[in-house]
């Protein structure tokens, strides 16, 4: 249907966005960037990356959030968690929201963000983008002592194909490669070993909970992903691969950057 989509949320989350040129379909994935202003860093300590994970979370709501009043359900539930020992519990609370999108994986770096999503409800992607943008720039603003725009618009791409899913799957999680090999898009990976043990503990993307490796697992919906590339051992073998044998080039259409 379309390749590229440069998307405007709200003309309150950023007054440069140029108007939506292409409508955003329900049930169907899309690959979204969005990038700091000027390239600047939006993470700048391990709190601001939680925070973030708590927005895409979070946010991913059609009614209202207080952060505050979620963040202190959070910690009650989260002590719930803990106490139970009991089989006939479930640990994870009843999921409540109603959801925009699902988010089928993400990789958060310094200074933008990768998310693969479907979306549900119409306008749901760029709702969720404008809620996540507009919460976690405040959050920041108060923080750092600034003022402004946060996020440039965001960008998608539609995914059609399994084997553009294959290939948005492995982009988005090698993304973290750069902070150990600059220069790796161009020049390719030197040390595949190193970047295979760096990924498995990269704490900010969905990758660990893919292969097994409980993070952030209430974030992402999976099933879907797993059943396409063959569970736990697929997700693991296709990243593996993809790091000992291939090029940038081999994404295709699917690179944002």
């Amino acid at each position: 249907m379309y390749n590229e989509i440069k998307n405007v949320v709200s003309p309150t989350y950023n007054k440069f966005m140029p108007r939506q040129l292409t409508k955003l379909v329900n049930d169907e994935i899309y690959h979204i960037v969005i990038r700091a202003v000027g390239d600047s860093m939006i993470f700048k300590n391990e709190d601001d990356y939680y925070r973030g994970i708590f927005c895409i979370y979070e946010f991913n709501n059609t009614d209202s959030v207080q952060i505050w009043r979620r963040r202190r359900d959070r910690i009650t539930e989260k002590k719930f968690e803990k106490s139970v020992v009991s089989p006939t519990y479930n640990k994870l609370p009843v999921d409540k929201r109603d959801k925009m999108v699902e988010v089928l994986a993400f990789c958060f770096m310094s200074n933008h963000i990768h998310l693969l999503v479907k979306q549900l409800k119409e306008g749901g992607i760029s709702r969720f983008m404008k809620k996540v943008g507009g919460g976690y720039a405040n959050y920041f603003n108060k923080k750092y002592d600034r003022k402004g725009h946060l996020f440039n618009q965001f960008r998608a791409i539609h995914i059609k194909t399994d084997e553009q899913l294959w290939n948005v799957f492995v982009y988005i999680h090698a993304n973290p490669i750069s902070i150990i090999e600059s220069g790796w898009k161009e020049n390719g990976i030197k040390n595949p070993e190193k970047v295979t043990g760096f990924l498995e503990n990269y704490k900010w993307s969905s990758y660990r909970d893919y292969i097994g490796k409980e993070n952030f697992k209430s974030v992402t919906q999976r099933d879907f992903i797993l059943d396409v590339l063959g569970k736990e051992v697929g997700c693991r073998q296709v990243l593996e691969d993809w790091i000992k044998y291939r090029k940038i080039k081999d994404f295709g259409d699917i690179v944002l950057e």
